[in-house]
């Protein structure tokens, strides 16, 4: 038998139960992966609360890290005793064992600690879409990044720096300011202290940036469309403050012709070929030191409900792991 955080229900934290199960063997194409690391993130809330429904009962978390303990039928890599890591569906991550599509986990390469690999692969691949698929600054443009001590914000702001570009960011406190800028983050703004519009307004004197990565959601809605200059992009890409309210395409017209889109990794990374170039990508910037993980909390994987209290409640920074 082995344990693992189960949900029967939808609701608040508390519903978060660490229980023994059953994993069984691997099916063919399938891996026995023994997790070392459990990434956190947002969309677990998001899970956990009905926001993205899953049947119940279930295994919560798509990220982890750790070591292939059997293959299936038909697999010929990785191989048993490889470190690995993943980030996509099915969910289940938050167990000491699972089960796991062969073809969706990825080798972990030499100089990535299995705690930066699972703290990365979702947050990592995020930023990697967002900078490199879908808007990929130009050398000399001015972005706005919302949330940007968080784990996808501390990640973008050192990757759109490493691209050339002059860093915006929204955070929430001095504190995070501090490591926004550390990381990267030229321009870091309080948005309890000010107007994060106005501000962004005032350092492209008037202009507006042209493209805005929003990881917020309801808090940063409409906000993000003023910062905006003509035909620039609103990546709207997470609801840390819940769901964006219907956006009417008039909007977009009215406030110069805009773009938006709402990206889904999973739609990125559709294909072993997809999800491969992308972590290459990851794994190329972190390796050369252009972008640090910095896996700033630790809990135990049974503790899965303070992790997500702390995270709901803006009490971490970059990344968390849990550790099983």
């Amino acid at each position: 038998m082995t344990h693992a955080i189960r949900i029967h229900k939808a609701g608040p934290a508390s519903v978060l139960k660490w229980q023994e199960t059953e994993v069984g063997k691997p099916k063919k194409g399938e891996l026995l992966i023994r997790n070392t690391a459990v990434g956190l993130n947002f969309i677990d809330t998001y899970h956990r609360k009905g926001l993205y429904p899953i049947s119940t009962p279930f295994t919560p978390g798509v990220e982890g890290a750790g070591i292939v303990e059997a293959v299936g039928r038909g697999v010929t890599k990785p191989k048993v005793g490889d470190r690995v890591a993943y980030c996509s569906d099915p969910p289940g991550s938050y167990a000491e064992q699972r089960i796991f599509p062969a073809e969706r986990a990825i080798k972990i390469p030499n100089g990535i600690s299995d705690e930066q690999a699972a703290s990365m692969m979702l947050k990592g691949l995020t930023a990697a879409m967002l900078l490199k698929r879908i808007y990929k600054p130009a050398k000399g443009d001015t972005v706005l990044i919302h949330a940007a001590a968080g784990g996808v914000g501390l990640i973008l702001c050192q990757w759109a720096k490493h691209l050339g570009a002059t860093v915006i960011g929204t955070t929430g406190s001095r504190k995070k300011a501090s490591l926004a800028r550390a990381n990267g983050c030229d321009h870091p703004i309080i948005y309890t202290e000010k107007d994060f519009v106005q501000q962004v307004q005032r350092l492209t004197k008037g202009e507006g940036v042209p493209v805005v990565y929003d990881g917020v959601g309801k808090n940063t809605y409409p906000g993000s469309l003023d910062c905006l200059r003509s035909r620039g992009m609103w990546i709207t890409f997470g609801n840390a403050s819940g769901p964006v309210p219907p956006v009417a395409p008039l909007t977009l017209l009215q406030k110069g012709s805009l773009f938006m889109t709402r990206p889904m990794l999973n739609h990125y990374i559709a294909t072993t070929e997809e999800l491969t170039s992308l972590a290459r990508e990851l794994f190329s910037v972190v390796r050369k030191g252009a972008v640090k993980i910095q896996v700033n909390q630790h809990y135990a994987l049974k503790d899965a409900a303070k992790a997500h209290r702390d995270l709901e409640q803006r009490k971490t920074t970059g990344s968390t792991v849990l550790i099983p």
